[in-house]
């Protein structure tokens, strides 16, 4: 089956627009989001592909054509192949080197799945190579990598879609909370708690063998080089095939040097729906206090002090000073979710419930009609590749846009460094930098190690 020509691709934008909305958001049998025939859809590429990158993956099939995949893991990459190629009837090509993706004219857009501490690097190349992104939440390893993005999507004008999917799906649920706030069900805000769960600590990992088939000096990356890290017990469940304690696959998350913990992990999700709640996505906080934490190591200026098992913290309690005398509470204690309390009432929220006495009044007081969609700017969109696309076709930014998701995760790189330092942190939203605290701020940025650097 030959690739689609450039000149058949060029057309989906045209053909998205004269499809009209209904076919948008309702694909008929000729296909998904407006396109006429097959040889119009948008092609993808995944760079990574374990767990989420497999997720946004599978469920784009119905909306692009998926060329190539890249890892640096074979196994992980052979796998994804044969997977793809058995949904789309199509073989894609496979690259452990992604920026052989980035190589090719055929690819319209990427859906970056890596690590963290790569997500900035890729994104970056690909838009200067003229791809439109996915990337996957949390963005960025840091700040600084935040600003450097709004600066390259604002250069290249492409499309750009962080992976925050509470935006568009779990039953809606996050954008009716969304709109119980804004159409004042609990009067003033006034405290709003994200529970975001802890991370228990690791036993000494010691240094191993590097699995057959990983490119471990890959893997790291814009990281520093260090050793492979693995105990033999296997994780099961979510995720699992691999060793439970690692410095590698899966948990790479429990490590300061590729993540940000559970902060940025859960933080990402849960700490952007109450900033779009409140109204705080183009703005910050004043102060980030660490109230109660727990780290599983010892740290010096900002470093853990050793090298051999998690780092980031177990447990925690961040108190946010938001605009407009909100108080955020970012906790590891509590059910997963967020409760918004106000001078009229309160609610809480996650992926699987809403409740609470004003949602159990919008049986005789609904809200008004087109509250979600005002949430939301318009009609939802079929799930968050949909409105990916949608985006590709209208040249505007979708839902999760770099700047309101930069802004909520500076909140959540900041508790880090607050716990990092064992001290609460003042903000300037408009600079923002730590005010006066110069070791704090040169947290805000990593430099890249050598051969890894940023090539724009």
């Amino acid at each position: 089956m030959p690739t689609p020509s450039r000149k058949s691709r060029r057309q989906f934008l045209q053909n998205l627009a004269a499809a009209g909305t209904a076919s948008i958001l309702f694909p008929s049998a000729r296909g998904a989001l407006g396109y006429e025939s097959p040889n119009d859809r948008p092609v993808f590429a995944t760079i990574g592909l374990r767990n989420q990158g497999w997720a946004i993956t599978s469920k784009s099939f119905r909306f692009a054509d998926f060329a190539a995949l890249a890892d640096v893991d074979a196994n992980v990459l052979d796998e994804n192949v044969q997977k793809v190629e058995k949904n789309q009837g199509k073989k894609p090509d496979a690259y452990k080197d992604y920026r052989k993706v980035l190589d090719r004219k055929d690819i319209d857009a990427v859906m970056i799945a890596t690590p963290d501490h790569w997500h900035t690097k890729i994104a970056v190349e690909a838009m200067h190579a003229g791809k439109d992104v996915y990337c996957e939440k949390p963005l960025t390893l840091t700040i600084a990598e935040g600003k450097l993005i709004e600066k390259v999507v604002k250069e290249t004008g492409r499309v750009f879609q962080v992976g925050t999917m509470q935006r568009t799906e779990s039953g809606q649920r996050f954008l009716q909370a969304i709109a119980l706030v804004r159409n004042g069900r609990i009067g003033t805000v006034q405290k709003v708690t994200c529970g975001i769960n802890g991370m228990e600590a690791s036993p000494v990992i010691p240094a191993v063998a590097v699995p057959d088939g990983l490119d471990w000096d890959f893997w790291l990356g814009p990281a520093a080089k260090v050793p492979y890290r693995a105990l033999p017990e296997m994780r099961q469940g979510y995720g699992g095939g691999v060793p439970l304690f690692s410095n590698c696959h899966y948990s790479f998350r429990n490590w300061h040097e590729y993540s940000g913990g559970k902060l940025t992990d859960w933080g990402a999700h849960h700490v952007d729906i109450a900033c779009w709640a409140i109204g705080a996505t183009d703005t910050g906080p004043s102060k980030v206090a660490p109230v109660e934490y727990s780290l599983p190591v010892d740290y010096k200026d900002g470093y853990p002090t050793v090298n051999d098992r998690y780092n980031a913290a177990t447990r925690f309690k961040i108190r946010v000073d938001m605009p407009h005398d909100v108080e955020m509470i970012i906790t590891s204690e509590g059910d997963n979710g967020i409760l918004f309390e106000g001078s009229e009432g309160r609610f809480f929220v996650n992926r699987g419930k809403i409740a609470g006495k004003p949602v159990d009044d919008l049986k005789e007081n609904p809200l008004p009609d087109g509250a979600i969609e005002e949430v939301y700017g318009g009609k939802v969109s079929e799930n968050h590749t949909a409105n990916f696309i949608e985006g590709m076709k209208s040249r505007k930014q979708p839902i999760s846009d770099v700047w309101s998701h930069n802004r909520m995760l500076e909140i959540c790189h900041l508790s880090n460094i607050a716990m990092r330092l064992g001290r609460e942190l003042k903000w300037d939203p408009v600079k923002r930098e730590i005010i006066d605290d110069a070791q704090a701020n040169s947290l805000l940025a990593r430099e890249n190690r050598k051969g890894f650097e940023i090539n724009i």
